[in-house]
C-alpha cells in the first residue's frame, strides 16, 4: 500500500523543519504534531532561523524544546533558545529540564541558577567520572551484573545524568568488572548453608535487598539535598525553637492523598518517599487525608487508601485528616481577616477570571471588595459560616499580591460554601477550606519539618509560605520531587471513573488498570513496586516511564521469588503408547532451580499426558527443535525424552486432537539428546493430576497508544479492544495445591504480625488525636488476598491467583489434602510474560 501523501500544508512545514538542520525523517515527525509543530514554527520565524544554517543538532535541541516548553512564555521561550543557540544547552535531557525550569521560574531568569539546575557548564574528566562511578558502585547495594541497568538508572539521576550516557555506561561497566569480575567468567555463587524451606524466607531476603538498595536514594540526590530538622527558615525564631521542642529534632513527613478515588501507580512514589525519608531517618510520618472537599469524598475510598499504604509495607505514625482542625482553620480564616490578609468576595469565576488577565493574559484587576473594611468582611464571613449565602455567592479570599508574576499569589481563595454534609463533621459546616489555605497550616499543626510533593506544586509554594508567615505560624519547607507517570495508560481520577461507569473495565481494579488495588489484584507484589520505584530514583525531573520497562521490573523481581509449576496453556493430549495403562513414576523436583528455600512438589509421571499446542506443529523444519512427527523432544524434569509416532485428527475440522508418541527408555539405543524440552503435565486421578484451571486471564495493554489522553475525539478512542483474553481449560501441575496452601499460611501469619501491631499503633496514637471514632482499622484483609499466591507457569508466564477463585484448601486445617474439592473454581491472572525463549520462539 502506498504512503499516504501530506497535505500541502504539511510539507510546507517540513521544508521550514529542514532548514534549521532537522534530515527529512525528523523534520516530518517534528511535524506530526499540531501543538509543537505550531510552536518550533512560531520559534524559527521570531529568531528568523531558516537563515541561519543551523547545524541538525541544533535543529534537534530546538524540535526537542518545542515539544517540552509548549506551555512557556515568549520570553521564557527566548531565553531556553538562546541558550541552545549560544552552546550553553547541548542536549535533549537539558532541554527538558530547561523546559521545567522556566516554567516555574518566570523571566528574568537567574541565570546562576537556571545554569546550575540545567547541567550548562557541566564538565567531567574521564579519569574524574571513572572515579566517582566506581565510588557509587563500591558502596551501592548491587550484587552483580544483574544490577548494571538499575545502577546505571541511578547514577542517571544524580549530577552524573549530564555525563555523556556512552561514557557514563562504560565507566559503570568497568566498575562492576573491577567488583564482580568479567560478565562472562562470573564466578557462580558459593552454596549457603541450608535455609529455612519457606516462601517467607525468601520474601525476607528480597524485603531486605530491596531496603538496601533504597538506601542510597535517601541519603544521595534529591532528597540526600534536603535540609535537616530546623534548618528551614522561620519569620521568629521561638516558631522555630517551638517546633524542635515538639519534634525532637527529628523527621515528621506525611502522605496526604485526597479521598476521591483509589490510588495509582504514581500515588506508590509519593508513598515510598514520604513514609520511606521518615523511616531512613528515624522519623514519623503521618497519613492524613486531606478531606476538605465532602462533595467528592467516599467512605470506599478512605478505607482503600490505609489498605494500599499497609499493603505496600508502611504503617503511619497517626492516622489523621484536615476535618479534625476544621475549627483551628475557621480560627485562622477569621484571624487572617482580622489582619486584613483576607476579604469575602462576591465575584462570579467568571470574573475572578477577567480580572486575572482573562484568555489575553491582560493586565490584572484588583477585585472590587479588595479593600471592603476588616468589620464588613469579618461580618460577611460569619454570614457565610452561618448558611447565609449559597455555594458561588460569597468566598474568602486571601489578600496576596496580584503585581506577582506567579498566578499561585493572585488572591487564593481561601474558603467555600458547599450545601454538602461531610462525613465526619455532618452538618457543622456550610463552608470548607480550600487546599491552599488548608495544607500548609495543617503542616503546621503537625509540625511536618519536610512537605515533601511533586514539582505540579512549585508555584504552590510561595502562597504557602505567605499564608504562615501573613499568621505568624511556624513554616514547614515545601520541596517538589518529580512524579511518576507510565505511559501508554490513564491515571487521571475523573477518566478511570469514566471507563469503570461505561463498562470498558471490570471495576477500579481490574487489573488492566493501573490503579494499585488493579495491580494488587493482577498479582504484583508489593515488593516489586517500591523496588522499581526505589530503581528510579528521586530527582525533580519527571520519571515518564513505558509500562513495558514497569513489567519488567516484576518480572525481575519474580524470577528469584515465585515457585515454578508445570504448566500448558492450551492442552493437548499425548498418549504414551510403550507404557502401561497403569504405569505411574512420582517425581520430585525443584520448585526453583536456584533458590531451593522455595522446596520442592512432587508431580506423577503417567501414560497419558498433555503439552502445550503450541510445542506441535506437522511441518518439520530445520530451525524448528520442538515436536512434530517422527522428532523426539524432551520433557522438563522427566526422566526420558518422547519421540511422536503419530497423530489423530478430528474428521470435520482437520485440528490435531491427540499425538502418539513413544518414550525412549534406559536400555534401548540412547537417543541424541534432545535440542528443546517442552512443558508438560500427567493425567492421573489419585493424585488429582492435573489441576484445571477454569479461567486463565492474560492481560494486554487497555490502550493502543503510549499516550491516550492526545487522542482524538478522546482517550476512549483509542482503547484496545483485544486488552483481554480468556483462556479456558488451561492445566498446571498438582504442586499447585500445597503451594497455594502454603502461601495463604505464610501471609496470614505475616498479616496478623502486622494487624497486631497496627492496631496496637491505632490505639496508642490515633485514639487522642482524632475526635471521631470512624477511623479506618487495621485488619488482616488489608494485607492478604489471593493474589498472595504466584507462581511462574513453567515457559508460559507468571500468574497469581483471581480473588473470584473459590479454593477450599485455604480453608481447612494443616492436614489439608492437596486435591480439588467439589465446589473449587480456580480462576488465574497473569502478572506479566515471560521473556522471549530461543526454543519458543523457533
Amino acid at each position: 500500500m502506498p504512503p499516504k501523501a501530506v497535505s500541502a500544508e504539511t510539507a510546507e512545514l517540513i521544508e521550514l523543519f529542514k532548514s534549521i538542520g532537522l534530515t527529512q525523517s525528523k523534520a516530518a515527525e517534528a511535524a506530526k504534531s499540531p501543538k509543537s509543530a505550531s510552536t518550533l514554527k512560531d520559534i524559527i520565524e521570531k529568531k528568523n532561523l531558516s537563515t541561519q544554517k543551523l547545524d541538525e543538532k541544533s535543529g534537534v535541541l530546538l524540535a526537542a524544546l518545542a515539544v517540552h516548553g509548549s506551555k512557556l512564555g515568549g520570553d521564557e521561550q527566548e531565553y531556553a533558545v538562546d541558550a541552545i543557540l549560544d552552546g550553553r544547552i547541548k542536549s535533549t535531557d537539558q532541554v527538558s529540564a530547561a523546559a521545567k525550569y522556566l516554567e516555574a521560574h518566570s523571566a528574568p531568569v537567574d541565570q546562576a541558577d537556571f545554569d546550575k539546575e540545567c547541567g550548562v557548564g557541566f564538565t567531567i574528566s574521564p579519569t574524574e567520572l571513572a572515579s566517582q562511578v566506581t565510588s557509587y558502585v563500591a558502596s551501592s547495594a548491587a550484587s552483580g551484573w544483574a544490577n548494571l541497568g538499575a545502577t546505571i538508572g541511578a547514577l542517571k539521576n544524580t549530577d552524573l545524568r549530564w555525563a555523556h550516557p556512552l561514557e557514563l555506561k562504560n565507566a559503570v561497566e568497568s566498575a562492576f568488572t573491577e567488583k564482580f569480575g568479567v560478565k562472562e567468567a562470573a564466578k557462580p555463587k558459593t552454596k549457603e548453608p541450608k535455609k529455612e524451606t519457606t516462601k517467607a524466607a525468601v520474601s525476607s531476603e528480597q524485603s531486605n535487598a530491596t531496603a538496601s538498595s533504597s538506601k542510597s536514594v535517601f541519603t544521595e540526590g534529591f532528597l540526600g539535598r534536603l535540609h535537616k530538622p530546623g534548618e528551614n527558615p522561620q519569620l521568629h525564631s521561638h516558631l522555630r525553637d517551638q517546633h524542635i521542642s515538639a519534634t525532637g529534632g527529628i523527621v515528621y513527613t506525611r502522605f496526604p492523598p485526597e479521598p476521591n478515588g483509589y490510588l495509582h501507580i504514581g500515588h506508590s512514589k509519593a508513598i515510598f518517599v514520604n513514609f520511606g525519608y521518615a523511616a531512613h531517618h528515624g522519623g514519623k510520618c503521618y497519613l492524613r487525608y486531606d478531606d476538605t472537599n465532602p462533595e467528592a469524598e467516599e467512605a470506599q475510598y478512605f478505607e482503600s487508601i490505609l489498605e494500599t499504604v499497609r499493603w505496600l509495607g508502611f504503617e503511619p505514625w497517626k492516622i489523621t485528616y484536615s476535618s479534625d482542625y476544621f475549627d483551628q482553620l475557621h480560627e485562622l480564616a477569621v484571624e487572617s481577616i482580622k489582619r486584613d490578609k483576607a476579604y469575602i468576595c462576591h465575584c462570579t469565576g467568571e470574573e475572578i477570571y477577567i480580572n486575572r488577565g482573562g484568555d489575553e493574559r491582560g493586565p490584572r484587576k484588583a477585585c472590587i471588595h479588595r479593600t471592603r473594611p476588616v468589620s464588613e468582611s469579618l461580618a460577611e464571613f460569619e454570614k457565610m459560616k452561618n448558611g447565609g449565602y449559597k455555594p458561588g455567592e460569597a468566598i474568602l479570599r486571601m489578600k496576596q499580591d496580584l503585581e506577582s508574576g506567579n498566578t499561585m499569589m493572585w488572591d487564593l481563595v481561601a474558603y467555600r460554601v458547599l450545601n454538602a454534609p461531610h462525613h465526619r463533621t455532618h452538618d457543622k459546616w456550610k463552608i470548607y477550606p480550600t487546599y491552599d489555605f488548608t495544607h500548609c497550616l495543617v503542616d503546621s499543626f503537625e509540625n511536618i519539618s519536610h512537605s515533601l510533593c511533586t514539582t505540579e506544586f512549585i508555584a504552590s509554594r510561595e502562597s504557602y509560605e505567605w499564608l504562615c508567615d501573613a499568621l505568624e505560624v511556624y513554616k514547614p519547607r515545601q520541596s517538589e520531587y518529580g512524579r511518576l507517570n507510565v505511559t501508554g495508560t490513564i491515571m487521571s481520577k475523573r477518566k478511570i471513573l469514566q471507563l469503570v461507569k461505561e463498562g470498558y473495565v471490570n471495576g477500579w481494579d481490574d487489573p488492566r488498570l493501573y490503579t494499585l488495588i488493579a495491580l494488587r489484584r493482577r498479582g504484583v507484589p508489593p515488593g516489586a513496586i517500591l523496588s522499581f520505584v526505589s530503581s528510579l530514583g528521586v530527582s525533580t525531573a519527571a520519571s515518564n516511564i513505558q509500562a513495558v520497562r514497569f513489567e519488567q521490573a516484576v518480572r525481575q523481581y519474580l524470577e528469584s521469588s515465585a515457585p515454578r509449576l508445570l504448566m500448558v496453556l492450551r492442552p493437548l493430549k499425548v498418549t504414551i503408547e510403550n507404557l502401561s495403562e497403569d504405569y505411574v513414576l512420582m517425581l520430585e523436583k525443584p520448585l526453583h532451580p536456584k533458590v531451593p528455600e522455595l522446596g520442592t512438589s512432587v508431580v506423577p509421571f503417567t501414560r497419558t499426558i498433555y503439552i502445550d499446542a503450541d510445542d506441535f506443529r506437522l511441518e518439520d523444519s530445520k530451525d524448528y527443535f520442538r515436536l512434530a512427527p517422527g522428532k523426539t523432544v524432551g520433557l522438563f524434569q522427566a526422566p526420558h525424552p518422547i519421540t511422536c509416532t503419530s497423530y489423530k485428527t478430528d474428521p470435520t475440522t482437520g485440528e490435531v486432537t491427540e499425538l502418539i508418541c513413544r518414550i525412549e527408555n534406559e536400555g534401548e539405543v540412547a537417543p541424541k539428546k534432545p535440542k528443546a524440552f517442552i512443558q508438560w503435565v500427567a493425567e492421573h486421578a489419585p493424585t488429582g493430576s492435573p489441576v484445571r484451571v477454569d479461567e486463565t486471564r492474560i492481560f494486554h495493554q487497555l490502550f493502543k497508544s503510549e499516550n491516550p489522553a492526545a487522542v482524538e475525539p478522546d482517550f476512549k478512542a483509542d482503547i484496545n479492544p483485544h486488552s483481554l483474553e480468556v483462556v479456558k481449560g488451561a492445566m498446571v501441575e498438582v504442586g499447585f495445591w500445597p503451594l497455594a496452601k502454603r502461601a495463604w499460611i505464610e501471609a496470614q501469619k505475616e498479616s496478623k504480625t502486622r494487624t497486631d501491631k497496627a492496631l496496637k499503633s491505632t490505639e496508642q496514637t490515633v485514639g487522642h488525636t482524632s475526635p471521631h471514632d470512624d477511623t479506618p482499622k487495621a485488619t488482616s484483609e488489608q494485607l492478604i488476598g489471593k493474589e498472595c499466591i504466584r507462581f511462574q507457569g513453567l515457559r508460559v508466564a507468571y500468574f497469581a491467583v483471581d480473588k473470584d477463585s473459590k479454593l477450599s484448601c485455604l480453608e481447612e486445617g494443616d492436614e489439608f489434602k492437596p486435591i480439588r474439592k467439589a465446589g473449587d473454581i480456580v480462576v488465574l491472572n497473569r502478572i506479566v510474560s515471560l521473556k522471549e525463549d530461543s526454543g519458543k520462539a523457533a
